[in-house]
This record gives structure tokens, sequence and C-alpha cells, in this order.
């Protein structure tokens, strides 16, 4: 596994830019789809990570929690499916029903929505306000596989409190870290470093 930071390049207040991308075995879904009153937090995953597996359990009960409080969650997945077949959308249904994920799980086969928020891994989770703009680009928690500590989502649910609360955006916000997202051949964008 080829552990990468997430790059954190677009910047606080940034508009969050527009999808419409399938949900597999379902309809497509748009930005606007996701949106709740007060926020939603993007989330880009995959199936075979072992960082997303590690958060898997703990993604699903914490976008409930969001969700109930009027923030929405989409997960996308970006990699590419042709050399990493354990990320097909098949297996993206799987996925959804292993760890009962209420929240829709789309499918970027272009990679370019990836491209324009700037992910760079998996997991990579990224909160905006009513008004869509970006006041958070980081980590779940510091929990990692294999590293010892507790999944808690302390650093993202900071992050979604202060939203809540109408408070500026967290002065600390720690890139997160994961498997890097895996481009097609010649589709890495010029601002990543592998």
């Amino acid at each position: 596994m080829a552990e990468v930071p997430s790059t954190r390049i677009l910047p606080l207040g940034a508009p969050a830019p527009d999808f419409s991308l399938p949900e597999p075995g379902a309809e497509l879904v748009t930005l606007a789809d996701v949106r709740e009153p007060k926020g939603l937090i993007v989330a880009f995953l995959c199936n075979h990570c072992p960082f997303v597996l590690h958060l898997a359990k703990h993604l699903g009960e914490f976008a409930a929690i969001c969700e109930a409080k009027g923030v929405g969650f989409v997960g996308i997945s970006s990699n590419d499916v042709s050399r990493y077949p354990a990320d097909s959308p098949e297996k993206m249904q799987a996925m959804v029903k292993t760890y009962d994920w209420t929240f829709p799980y789309l499918y970027d086969e272009t990679q370019s929505v990836a491209q324009a928020y700037r992910a760079a891994c998996t997991p990579d989770f990224y909160v905006f306000d009513h008004e869509l703009r970006l006041t958070y680009c980081g980590q779940f928690d510091d929990s990692r596989p294999k590293n010892g500590k507790p999944v808690t989502g302390d650093s993202l649910r900071a992050a979604v409190q202060a939203l809540l609360d109408g408070s500026p955006p967290l002065a600390e916000q720690r890139p997160s870290t994961g498997c890097n997202i895996k481009w097609k051949p010649g589709n890495e964008p010029s601002w990543y470093a592998s």
C-alpha cells in the first residue's frame, strides 16, 4: 500500500466542485441531490484501501449522525478499476451492504471529480457549509491501521461541530493519510506528486 497525505490544495472558502455521478445499481446523483440545509461532507473512498476499511463501519455511523443534523454525506470512488478490479462498481455495492452505508457511494469513472477536488488519497474528507464553501479538508481522526489508536472521528466531528455552531473553520486542519488514488495511466493531474 502506498501511504500518501491528502493535498489540501483546495483552499478554505472554495466552492464545492459540481458533479453528476452514477450510484452503482441506481440513478445519477448530483451535488444538488446530496447537499443538506446545513452543509455537506464529500469523502473520497475506495473498496480495497486498508485505511478506508479501518474506518468503514464508523463512517456509516458518523454519516447517519451528520444527516440527522442536516449535514449531507456522499462517498466517491475514483480509482482505475481496470487495474484495481476490487474497486469496481459491483464491489462498491457490496461494500455499501457490508457496512450498512446509507449515504450515496458514487463512481467517478473519468476521475474528473477527484481532479476537481484535488483529492490525493483514500480516505480524503471535505466539509462544506450551507453555501457549499469549503470549511475543512483533512483526516477523520488520528487512527490508522495498526497504530493502536481508537477510531473516534474526532477531527471530522470537530469540523462538523464548528460548522453547526456557526464558528470559523478550525485553525488546525490535519491532512488525511491513506492509499493514493489509483490514477489511470496518463491521467495523473499536474499537481499530483506520487
